[in-house]
């Protein structure tokens, strides 16, 4: 398994805007073939600092979602919607058997 973990920055009074756009590449990166989880979150201490967790079910399937539509179009609004600061980090992991 893949996971990805960290954050992007935008600044706090454009997260009304970014939060359709943001449910739209959830959705759709959820509705993937090897998407484990994925979701964004809002720092309560810190506006609009959003924190990125995926998980991933091997390699393939993340190089297939790095080259979807939908990223491209997410990627696409970043800009307008000023996000910046990426901050992301892969990890390799395994199933731990207790």
């Amino acid at each position: 398994m893949l996971i990805i973990v960290g954050t992007i920055r935008l600044p706090p009074g454009n997260l009304a805007a970014a939060r359709e756009v943001m449910e739209r590449m959830i959705t759709a990166s959820r509705a993937e073939d090897g998407c484990l989880a994925y979701s964004y979150s809002e720092d309560i201490l810190d506006p609009g600092l959003i924190h990125v967790t995926e998980r991933w079910r091997d390699q393939a399937s993340l190089q297939k979602h790095w080259i979807s539509a939908h990223l491209l179009q997410w990627r696409a609004t970043w800009e307008t919607l000023g996000f910046r600061d990426r901050d992301l980090q892969l990890y390799s992991a395994e199933p731990i058997t207790i």
